[in-house]
């Protein structure tokens, strides 16, 4: 049997809600959606954000210029890929809301992979929208963490149905569709 193969390894080493204490040190690649991004007085922290979770980068302004400049061109959704040094969050500075929060990154290479335009609506907000609004951009309001959530548990009730029909000995067939029902 043929095992199966990670596409997204070529991209990066870990996905935005793996990295903990124990991975203090290690060189590491990440790439997601620009989730939020704050300026302390040059020193840049972004919240890069996958399907798994956030992960916090730091940008270094005076060790590592090239990069810094790639982070401080980015705006929301921009997708990025990074490549840097885990490290433990300041003493106070930990997040616990977030799986990731006693780490951050140290960024040291950075590359916009994909551009946004400007958003009929923010992402990283779980605002009441309206419903023609939402359905127009749909692949947006996907990114929405409450979307997002309820894609899994659907996902996850599908699988367990699935799992449960095939462990009874039941098949299931999808028959042709010769007409849509819209």
């Amino acid at each position: 049997m043929q095992s199966r193969v990670n596409l997204y390894s070529m991209y990066r080493t870990h996905n935005c809600n793996q990295l903990r204490l124990e991975n203090k040190g290690a060189s590491v690649t990440l790439c997601g959606w620009v989730h939020r991004k704050r300026d302390h007085g040059g020193l840049l922290f972004i919240d890069l954000r996958d399907r798994y979770g956030y992960t916090q980068l730091v940008s270094d302004p005076d060790n590592f210029k090239d990069a810094h400049k790639v982070m401080d061109s980015l705006k929301p959704e921009y997708v990025v890929k990074i490549t840097g040094e885990v490290r433990e969050r300041p003493k106070g500075m930990c997040n616990k809301d977030i799986e990731t929060g006693d780490v951050e990154i140290l960024v040291k290479e950075a590359e916009i992979v994909s551009t946004s335009e400007v958003l009929p609506f923010e992402v990283d907000q779980d605002k009441d929208l309206a419903e023609e609004i939402r359905l127009e951009y749909r692949y947006l309001d996907l990114r929405r963490d409450r979307m997002k959530k309820n894609i899994i548990m659907r996902h996850k009730i599908i699988t367990m149905i699935r799992d449960f029909m095939d462990g009874e000995g039941l098949l299931e067939i999808e028959t042709p569709i010769l007409i849509n029902g819209t």
